[in-house]
């Protein structure tokens, strides 16, 4: 496969863009202009920016992420699951010629109404790298996936990347804070508490009175804040999947966070970066719609 596409993971803040020939990356471009940061200018001036010089008529565009959400270029509507991994590259949205959108994935039960856009193209690479029954995917938002060999079944949304930064930026457990430092130590303190303890609502507040009675150093509260939260959000979701190896799709730090925590709850785990993931899944879209 010879024919040249471009690949676009627009977010909220950024927009990240590749130009591949085939397998081959040729060239990669990165701009703050998220689909919350345009600046005044529309979603098509801002793509013909990034991409000058890359596009012909014919080269084929698919993008990915909030570019698909209500305040993005325009709505991509959600797939609900359970879906096949292939109805992912087969539902795309047109924008333009030859440009598309991804459609994002959708609960909607009583019990569980969740929703996501960009991870689900993280998904089909990660498929693809390292096949499993569960993912876990933290970021701001963690997902936690079901899959099947041919479909996604279902999956659960954790805020604790959010709680963490606004715990952290705008709470009293925050506040006056010097400026923090890594520490594994203070990590692996609050993660085996969370871990032992996952109902962490009266724990909060104890990470603020740590600090204030010297018993925990005040530039190691946001490391023992993420254990805590990381525990606790590993200690409360674990129990909902069946015993096997989970695929951990994030960025590297990020990632063995997520695996020293599940590997002290007794849980085997192979590691995906998340951009190799991403980019491996919209390739395998883009040589579709290229072809």
């Amino acid at each position: 496969m010879t024919s040249r596409y471009i690949a676009i993971d627009w977010g909220s803040t950024n927009l990240r863009a590749w130009l591949y020939q085939g397998d081959e990356c040729l060239e990669h471009r990165h701009s703050e202009a998220g689909v919350t940061r345009l600046n005044g200018k529309s979603p098509e001036a801002v793509l013909a920016e990034v991409t000058q010089g890359w596009r012909n008529g014919t080269t084929p565009v698919v993008m990915a992420g909030m570019v698909g959400s209500n305040v993005g270029w325009k709505v991509a509507p959600y797939l609900p699951v359970p879906a096949h991994f292939s109805a992912i590259g087969e539902q795309l949205t047109p924008v333009g010629d030859n440009i598309w959108i991804i459609p994002g994935l959708s609960v909607a039960r009583d019990d569980n109404h969740n929703v996501m856009r960009g991870e689900e193209t993280q998904l089909l690479g990660a498929r693809e790298i390292a096949p499993s029954s569960l993912y876990v995917m933290p970021g701001t938002h963690c997902k936690w996936v079901q899959t099947d060999h041919q479909q996604i079944l279902d999956f659960h949304t954790v805020m604790t990347g959010e709680l963490h930064h606004l715990l952290l930026r705008q709470s009293l457990i925050g506040a006056g804070l010097p400026e923090q430092t890594a520490s594994p130590e203070a990590f692996s303190a609050g993660l085996a508490r969370g871990l032992a303890s996952p109902s962490i609502l009266p724990q909060l507040f104890e990470v603020r009175a740590a600090h204030v009675l010297g018993a925990l150093p005040h530039e190691q509260v946001s490391e023992f804040l993420s254990g805590l939260l990381i525990g606790a959000e590993v200690a409360s979701m674990d129990n909902r999947f069946a015993d096997g190896q989970i695929a951990i799709v994030a960025g590297h730090s990020l990632a063995v966070r997520y695996q020293q925590a599940l590997q002290a709850a007794g849980r085997n785990t192979v590691l995906v970066d998340g951009d190799t993931a991403f980019q491996a899944g919209i390739r395998s879209i883009a040589h579709a719609v290229a072809n």
